[in-house]
């Protein structure tokens, strides 16, 4: 069974809800074949490298409003959003907008 290697990154302080950590080498898991879209990627983030408060990263099945999703330094509202299927070697950058007072 291969996994499927991808970059993900987390700025603007979306970081702060992840260790403080900005960048994650992960390899998500290929099953039966599986193709991994941005709609599965989240809930994964969610369970496996989020460390706190959902709600700032997460609402409903998307990313909250705010936060800017890049596919390959591209805006993902060009490349389907939710539905995009991520392919080897992708980087998924995540930056907040939001800045707290």
């Amino acid at each position: 069974m291969a996994d499927l290697p991808v970059t993900l990154e987390f700025s603007g302080g979306a970081e702060l809800l992840f260790d403080k950590i900005k960048k994650h080498q992960i390899k998500l898991p290929l099953e039966d074949n599986k193709q991994w879209k941005i709609k599965d990627l989240l809930p994964w983030i969610r369970d496996n490298l989020l460390k706190e408060r959902p709600e700032l990263f997460l609402q409903g099945h998307s990313v909250r409003p705010g936060i800017l999703v890049l596919i390959n330094d591209a805006d993902w509202e060009l490349m389907g959003e939710l539905e995009y299927q991520i392919e080897s070697n992708d980087k998924i950058v995540f930056i907040s907008t939001l800045h707290g007072g």
